[in-house]
């Protein structure tokens, strides 16, 4: 009963705004009060928390995606990905797509995706013809992608907080990102073909050389995350740190389209958001350490065990909470409260944690699509101005291919697993 009096206290206090580290601490910090544990716990199970080697990658993923934000890649992945597959039926919806995928290696977010993309594809889409709210909707499904293709924060998140090895679940993310990918191009291709939309002329060889030459460097910063990892030649924090590294030399030796003052500025960014994904994290362990003193995974399991000892129906009920919790929370902030929880349930039924990442990922990923606080809906409805319930609206064909692909990397456990271990043996 205690237990679950500070989970609901802690519900509240995030849904009324209250800052998500300040949420976990003082639920944290009133079960102990109740149960008379010395508060001195809280700093210790911090530090601890804190203190982690693998967390470093975190703002190194976020420097590196902002370093390449600013060195101008997006005009050279929106040129590549339209050499690919712009002569596909609805030529431009299409390079709208795998743009996203290449993105998607570059800043591991999908609202940076939504940002940079956005901005650029859905005027050029108005003008050839398409309406602006297929426009507007398959810019928000394919910035789903951002998240999950490596390199990903969200999947490093999972990792610390869940103990599974941050490597396989970078690796693991990239079949599953793919897969997305295709359902979208799928349901776009029978789209273009109904609204007769138009297409590109398939671009010759010289001019497929020219736009993969102009676009290697983007496509570099994938290639060092994934390749050092799979080979083992570095940690996942330390190809992080090289990609930083990578995307210095772009942006003041390559490019030189980077100044001091801007370099400056991305570091505060930077650090305010890392030191904010740090302050979090800390407060997590404190939680987490609360949760396993209290049983209370022990308790759900033995809870959703009592409902139903089928693996089927106990996975839909995890997937109907994530996309519930989805819809009111960003994936972050549900990730930190929800993997010390539901991991435990998810390894009773045979679930492997890297597996379990994806599922979680993936369908708390398809909250940032949907209403009421969807934070690709907000930036696509900024750039558009087309309000939020008209873009809503534009958005339900497409949860179609989402919800596809989120079944499907829950019930094929194979999409999530094989690279991993094939590369790594685990």
């Amino acid at each position: 009963m205690i237990v679950g009096f500070f989970f609901l206290a802690l519900v509240v206090m995030m849904l009324l705004g209250v800052p998500v580290a300040y949420s976990l601490g003082i639920a944290s910090a009133g079960y102990m009060l109740a149960t008379g544990t010395s508060l001195a716990m809280i700093v210790q199970r911090m530090v601890s928390g804190a203190n982690s080697f693998t967390m470093l990658a975190i703002p190194f993923f976020f420097m590196a995606g902002e370093l390449m934000n600013i060195s101008g890649v997006t005009d050279k992945i929106i040129t590549m990905a339209k050499a690919l597959v712009g002569h596909f039926k609805g030529g431009l919806a299409q390079v709208n797509i795998v743009a996203s995928v290449f993105f998607a290696g570059v800043s591991g977010s999908a609202t940076a995706d939504t940002a940079a993309l956005g901005s650029s594809l859905i005027p050029a889409m108005v003008k050839e013809g398409y309406d602006l709210d297929f426009a507007a909707a398959i810019t928000v499904a394919s910035s789903c992608m951002g998240p999950i293709i490596p390199p990903s924060i969200t999947l490093v998140l999972y990792g610390i907080l869940s103990g599974a090895d941050v490597g396989s679940l970078l690796i693991a993310g990239i079949v599953p990102g793919l897969l997305i990918a295709l359902t979208q191009m799928i349901y776009t291709h029978f789209y273009a073909v109904k609204m007769d939309y138009p297409s590109y002329p398939k671009a010759t060889p010289k001019e497929m050389g020219k736009a993969l030459t102009s676009g290697f460097s983007a496509l570099m910063m994938p290639i060092i995350i994934i390749g050092g990892t799979m080979t083992g030649v570095f940690t996942p924090t330390e190809s992080a740190a090289i990609a930083v590294l990578y995307g210095i030399i772009i942006g003041f030796f390559i490019y030189r389209n980077i100044s001091v003052g801007q370099f400056y500025e991305s570091l505060k960014k930077v650090g305010v958001a890392s030191m904010n994904n740090m302050f979090i994290l800390a407060a997590a362990s404190c939680f987490s350490w609360v949760l396993t003193m209290s049983k209370a995974p022990d308790m759900l399991v033995d809870l959703m065990l009592g409902i139903s000892d089928n693996k089927t129906v106990l996975l839909l009920l995890i997937l109907a909470l994530l996309t519930l919790i989805g819809f009111f929370m960003q994936a972050s902030q549900a990730l930190v409260v929800l993997t010390p929880i539901l991991l435990p349930v998810a390894t009773a039924i045979g679930i492997h944690p890297v597996h379990f990442g994806l599922i979680m990922v993936v369908t708390l990923t398809f909250g940032g699509c949907t209403p009421p606080v969807g934070s690709m809906l907000f930036v696509v409805n900024s750039i558009t101005k087309m309000g939020f319930a008209r873009l809503t609206k534009a958005m339900l064909p497409l949860y179609i291919p989402l919800i596809i692909s989120i079944l499907l990397v829950a019930f094929v456990p194979q999409l999530s697993l094989f690279l991993p271990y094939v590369v790594l043996g685990r």
